[in-house]
């Protein structure tokens, strides 16, 4: 196949272009590099299946020759990247996505839309699964992220039924792994970095807000089991596994013998951030055959030292 990664410059959308060239596929990935980076696709440089375009895909989205699929993973991710980007948020998840579609219509390409957890909100109900329509504040300072997702999917699913265009979505449940940015605001790299250096971890409140944290491998068999499955509706991939955030900075500085500890900060919390997030993932176990495979302790051992490369070779 030849297919186009929108966002394939960032951190997860890198990981799918890796994926689909050692599975013998050729690649263009369109970036515009606000969020992502050259570096996370620097060694494909030299590639001859894999091609960079720099571009912002809020606008006309033109490539020649042949599109077997799209996977749209263009768009800011962290809280600290779409409140500074809160207009550039909005625009990828609207204009960036009928952008993608339509190019994916014209080409007569499959279609993927990476949306988010963030869908449920701040949710009232444990797990999440599929058909909870969510708890989402549109005038927060999250809606800019929030609702740019809901968004995206309720086109993709116009595109589907109007269009019969064939469609996937996939929510996308806390994920980690090698190539995230020190500065992007998100706990893991937070913890890790301030592991290395030997810093304290610095948890807010009590720590007893909880995640599930899934290694970027996992999501990626699964987005590559659901591009090639005839499964229209959304579908959940994280990990079950539910840990607090007290527990999870233990765990970092357990694998990267952290001497520096834990500090206790008042909570600093925006509006609609939520206190839990579990994702219910029966229909991707049901429909995929997918349970994810790395466990946390080995996915933070190679997070970490890609962390630690990183940091020595940096000024």
């Amino acid at each position: 196949m030849r297919v186009l990664v929108t966002g394939g410059a960032g951190f997860i959308g890198s990981h799918l272009c890796d994926r689909f060239l050692q599975d013998g596929h050729r690649v263009v990935a369109i970036d515009n590099l606000i969020t992502g980076s050259q570096d996370n696709i620097a060694h494909l440089a030299g590639n001859r299946s894999f091609e960079f375009v720099y571009h912002d895909v809020s606008n006309f989205i033109h490539i020649s020759g042949p599109i077997d699929a799209v996977l749209h993973f263009a768009s800011p991710a962290s809280p600290i990247d779409y409140l500074k980007y809160p207009i550039q948020t909005l625009k990828v998840g609207a204009l960036g996505t009928h952008n993608a579609l339509g190019l994916a219509r014209a080409k007569g390409a499959r279609f993927l839309l990476a949306s988010t957890s963030e869908v449920y909100g701040d949710p009232l109900v444990h797990p999440q699964s599929e058909d909870y329509a969510g708890n989402v504040d549109p005038v927060g300072p999250r809606g800019v992220y929030d609702e740019a997702k809901r968004y995206a999917e309720a086109l993709v699913m116009a595109y589907h039924r109007q269009h019969k265009m064939d469609t996937r979505i996939v929510r996308i449940f806390n994920t980690y792994g090698p190539r995230m940015r020190l500065d992007d605001g998100r706990v893991v790299p937070n913890f890790i970095g301030q592991a290395v250096r030997g810093e304290a971890l610095t948890v807010y409140g009590d720590g007893m807000q909880t995640r599930c944290f899934q290694y970027v491998d996992d999501l990626v068999e699964a987005t590559m089991r659901l591009l090639r499955s005839d499964l229209v509706e959304p579908v959940n991939i994280g990990t079950t596994r539910e840990v607090n955030i007290l527990e999870f900075a233990e765990t970092v500085n357990r694998i990267s013998a952290n001497p520096g500890g834990i500090a206790f900060v008042p909570e600093l919390r925006i509006d609609g951030d939520p206190q839990t997030r579990k994702p219910d993932t029966s229909r991707a176990h049901r429909e995929l055959g997918w349970r994810p495979q790395v466990e946390l302790e080995d996915g933070l051992a190679l997070t970490i030292a890609h962390f630690r490369q990183v940091m020595a070779a940096t000024p």
